[in-house]
């Protein structure tokens, strides 16, 4: 048997905005964009990865209003799970990503456990980390 990940979401609470974050700073590639209902899931990904995808939804799409309504005010308090990304180069992904103006959480730093890091906050107030293997 042989099990690997597809996909995950990301909750936002502007999909254009978190698009500027994902597509424009961080790179990745626009696969699919579908609405319904009035909300959006963006599916991005790379080619480096191919068949795994991140998809960018609103608090409610997909979910009741109460779900959704729980799903945004954790969204707001920036307690969602963290997102951490891989680089082969993180002082340049760093510099990339500080450009576009996102909120910088950590700048690029040698962790004791290994690997050098840097964390922001996406547009909604996800945390978005940036690692590379020392």
């Amino acid at each position: 048997m042989t099990i690997s990940l597809q996909y995950t979401n990301i909750t936002v609470s502007d999909v254009d905005e978190a698009l500027a974050f994902y597509r424009d700073a961080l790179g990745l590639d626009v696969q699919q964009d579908v609405s319904a209902g009035g909300h959006r899931w963006v599916t991005l990904g790379t080619d480096a990865q191919p068949g795994l995808g991140i998809v960018l939804s609103d608090p409610h799409a997909g979910r009741s209003q109460a779900d959704g309504d729980v799903i945004a005010e954790l969204l707001a308090k920036g307690v969602l799970p963290m997102l951490v990304f891989a680089s082969d180069d993180v002082d340049a992904t760093f510099a990339t990503v500080q450009a576009s103006g996102a909120e910088v959480l950590q700048e690029p730093t040698d962790q004791g456990w290994g690997p050098r890091d840097c964390a922001f906050r996406d547009p909604s107030g996800n945390t978005v980390r940036i690692s590379q293997a020392s």
